[in-house]
């Protein structure tokens, strides 16, 4: 079992940047695959961005492909998500989540543990 604890979010203008940091507890953070989502008030909850156990291979919704930025350390049990160029439309509770299988999949019900989120605020 892992737990995950977000950090980082805040309220920034169109056009800034902000970085997401979700550590978790336990030893094997390296077996499990991450992923961040987001949920904006009245939506579904949708992947954003997820990476392998390794840190090799990385994917994201086309929505933020080219500004956002995932990446892990697994000796500091850590996740990141890096997001520039930031839109109103980015507004939501960020939240990062970990699955122990080896696929990176994008669907939020493939993934066993969740932080509590963080909220990013874009405004216009």
């Amino acid at each position: 079992q892992v737990q995950l604890v977000e950090s980082g979010g805040g309220l920034v203008q169109a056009g800034g940047s902000l970085r997401l940091s979700c550590t978790a507890s336990g030893r094997t953070f390296s077996s499990y695959v991450m992923g961040w989502f987001r949920q904006a008030p009245g939506k579904e909850r949708e992947f954003v961005a997820g990476i392998s156990r390794s840190g090799i291979s990385t994917y994201y919704a086309d929505s933020v492909k080219g500004r956002f930025t995932i990446s892990r350390d697994n000796p500091k049990n850590a996740v990141y998500l890096q997001m520039n160029s930031l839109k109103p439309e980015d507004t939501a509770v960020y939240y990062c989540a970990a699955d122990p299988h080896v696929i990176v999949y994008t669907t939020p019900t493939r993934y066993a543990y969740w932080g509590q989120g963080t909220q990013v605020t874009v405004s216009s």
